[in-house]
């Protein structure tokens, strides 16, 4: 009686979006919609049928990743049926100001955070990211331009942001597989030094310095932000993808160090991903429930707002804020299709459910990031010298001049 009501309901919605999407039970029965379907749905259990009566995107994802059911079909139609199915409004929820875990923010959480989601595999990681491992979002400087050369003009442009010169020391804070330290180190010839708390990354950056010679211009640490020396003083600091994990709790002493690292008129550059409500809702239909349990754990996400107000309480003047929300998505997107294109040894690799949990986040995102759910910002703050002047350029010629 139940599989036949909710066979009703998933019909008529369907039937009214007009998508070409046909289902499986574990039972035999079919509900077909299309002679030539883009997805196919196989709830593969009773329990599956959660997933399509009352359902949210949530609760979709963690069905999929548990193997309630199989999605066949391309990432980008199986996220838009989902959202049809949950009748998403791409507003974010209300329910919540703050992630579930936004207390926890310790060492030793950190350290188990970061080691579950960085420490899976660096050769899975290395199925679908650039031939430089930038775990980051890209920038397309055109719209074809293929995710190699994205991720090294993003590199680029951070290092022109910074203004880096030879022989300045340049921090890189959560590095992780030492893309933009080595491409910092090898064209502007700086002194890098990076710090993460992912075993598997600090293990692949020893390996990529000793492999090029950089011994004595680059230098990695298995460290936490907190225990950095602050007699170490840098004249540039760069932060890319780190600072969602830092916990808004946690903005005092996180910007507090970084103006305490630099020197007077360093400059720092945070890029990472915001919340685009100034209250800090966390996402909704349960999406960030299931970031939280399965991909990011203790993630916490904020307002651009409330990033340039935490550096600027830390006496970080913020000179440049830009949003590159679209090329997250583009990036995303180029993930899921590297990902998918090797599948088989994906889940060799890592297992089925670790697979499922990469393609079905990284598509939820790059969706999030196309609807404006999510956004990301590059924040380029500085510490001004003694008498208050700041070492910046006058314009941002130097950042896109060629």
């Amino acid at each position: 009686m139940l599989q036949s009501q909710v066979m009703r309901l998933v019909e008529r919605r369907l039937r009214q979006a007009c998508l070409p999407v046909n289902f499986e039970f574990w039972n035999g029965k079919a509900l077909r919609l299309s002679d030539s379907p883009s997805v196919t749905v196989s709830v593969r259990s009773p329990k599956g049928l959660s997933s399509l009566l009352m359902p949210t995107l949530g609760k979709f994802a963690r069905n999929y990743v548990e193997q309630h059911i199989d999605l066949i079909g391309g990432a980008k139609e199986i996220i838009r049926l989902g959202e049809t199915l949950c009748q998403a409004s791409g507003r974010v929820a209300r329910k919540s100001l703050f992630s579930p875990n936004w207390r926890w923010h310790n060492r030793a959480a950190d350290r188990r955070a970061i080691s579950y989601h960085y420490d899976v595999s660096n050769a899975f990681y290395g199925l679908w990211l650039d031939r430089r491992w930038v775990y980051s979002c890209a920038y397309f400087r055109r719209p074809d331009d293929s995710l190699d050369l994205a991720q090294e003009q993003k590199l680029d442009l951070i290092c022109r942001k910074l203004d880096l010169k030879e022989n300045q020391l340049f921090l890189d804070i959560g590095c992780g597989w030492g893309g933009l330290m080595l491409w910092a180190a090898e064209r502007y010839g700086v002194m890098a030094d990076g710090i993460t708390l992912s075993r598997s990354q600090y293990q692949y950056v020893s390996d990529r310095i000793r492999e090029r010679g950089l011994e004595s211009r680059c230098r990695v640490r298995l460290m936490d932000y907190r225990d950095l020396p602050e007699a170490e003083q840098f004249d540039k600091i760069a932060s890319v993808g780190m600072f969602e994990h830092v916990g808004r709790k946690n903005f005092p002493a996180y910007f507090g160090k970084i103006y305490r690292l630099l020197k007077p008129g360093g400059l720092v550059l945070n890029h990472g991903i915001t919340s685009v409500r100034t209250d800090g809702a966390e996402l909704g239909s349960g999406l960030g429930e299931f970031i939280d349990r399965y991909v990011f754990p203790g993630g916490d996400l904020v307002h651009v707002s409330a990033v340039t107000e935490a550096m600027s309480r830390q006496n970080l003047e913020c000179w440049d804020v830009e949003c590159l929300r679209p090329h997250y998505a583009k990036t995303l997107w180029h993930w899921v299709d590297r990902l998918e294109a090797r599948q088989d040894e994906a889940s060799r690799m890592v297992g089925e459910d670790r697979f499922r949990i990469w393609r079905i986040y990284m598509a939820g995102s790059a969706h999030a990031f196309e609807r404006g759910w999510l956004s990301l910002f590059q924040v380029l703050a500085a510490k001004p010298l003694a008498n208050g002047a700041a070492a910046c350029p006058l314009t941002r010629e130097h950042i896109y001049a060629q």
